[in-house]
């Protein structure tokens, strides 16, 4: 717990000290999309990396904390933090009622009827133009209040501000993985038979973290909807699960910080490739088949396993070394 508090404070140093060293705002403005959909990408593997669930329709809880967040603003009765935390209390809601239903069902089927939840919130956001703005989004934009002395209005500080949220859930996601709850969700994707037959309850267990991967989610539709003062019906749409799991495909599931790596390269390709060439799927598909048949692995998880090979090829060698060197002064 103490080392990863003291990395997840290195880390928030690194974020804020970087806009200093570069002070770009390109680079603060690529950051935050890094956190935002980092932090849908990392929760997702939360289901696929660590507990064998492949959901389709993540994005729907990345809306979901976009629009109630903005909506809850928009009302001008609640501050930052009080809407931020009432967004992700409904989302969270909203996952308990879809997921009791998702859970019972396994493999493909549970893909697919996650895909139809999320198709069916998207168009419930497109037809509901009353209070979500159908196609345009919330309109009006999103009040950013100060609170506490904090004003979201500068730039520097909204940044700062996203920092922060973006290490806690970090650090809060790392301790889930890491704790015996952490360990049943492994035993459940490895075998879940066994799983049920040391007596774990698996149905509940993959509700609860279907839960918590949606309400992590959401924190990221929050900080999204908060840097571009609005939401969209594009952050409900199947793409945005699909670059979700392409995050994690080009990052790792295996490694807890792989999907963020992925986060950062899929994001370095939307941003910059589009600059040169008008065909960035293109691009994005060809570097998708690169590690999909070259590396077979995320990039993260193929350096980790490298590493490790390494290792492990240096310690047999000092072992044989040690050996022969045994027999030798027997020898003699």
């Amino acid at each position: 717990m103490l080392r990863d508090i003291i990395l997840a404070a290195a880390a928030l140093a690194v974020l804020l000290l970087l806009p200093v060293l570069i002070p770009h705002p390109a680079l603060r403005d690529f950051i935050v999309y890094v956190i935002a959909y980092g932090l849908l990408a990392m929760s997702l593997n939360l289901l696929i990396g660590f507990t064998g669930l492949v959901s389709f329709g993540h994005a729907a809880y990345f809306a979901s904390g976009a629009y109630g967040f903005g909506l809850l603003m928009q009302s001008g009765l609640v501050s930052v933090p009080v809407a931020m935390l009432a967004a992700v209390g409904g989302t969270a809601l909203l996952a308990l009622a879809i997921g009791a239903i998702c859970v019972r069902l396994q493999e493909i089927y549970f893909a697919f009827i996650t895909l139809a939840f999320q198709m069916f919130i998207h168009s419930v956001i497109l037809t509901w133009v009353a209070l979500t703005g159908g196609d345009q989004g919330l309109r009006g934009g999103i009040p950013r209040p100060a609170f506490l002395g904090i004003d979201l209005n500068d730039g520097r500080t909204l940044y700062a501000f996203c920092a922060v949220v973006f290490v806690v859930c970090l650090l809060i996601m790392r301790q889930i993985v890491q704790s015996p709850f952490g360990y049943t969700l492994r035993m459940i994707r490895d075998n879940p038979q066994r799983a049920n037959f040391v007596g774990v309850n698996v149905r509940r267990v993959k509700l609860a973290i279907f839960v918590i991967a949606s309400s992590m989610a959401s924190i990221g539709g929050i900080v999204l909807a908060l840097f571009v003062s609005g939401a969209y019906p594009d952050f409900a749409f199947w793409t945005t699960s699909g670059e979700a799991i392409f995050m994690i495909m080009l990052g790792g599931s295996q490694l807890f910080i792989g999907p963020l790596v992925g986060t950062v390269m899929l994001q370095a390709l939307n941003h910059y490739v589009t600059i040169y060439t008008e065909h960035h799927g293109m691009v994005l598909g060809t570097v998708i088949l690169i590690f999909v048949l070259g590396l077979r692995r995320g990039l993260a998880d193929w350096v980790y396993e490298w590493f490790q090979s390494r290792n492990t090829r240096r310690m047999a060698v000092m072992a044989a070394a040690q050996l022969g060197e045994a027999k030798h002064d027997k020898l003699a």
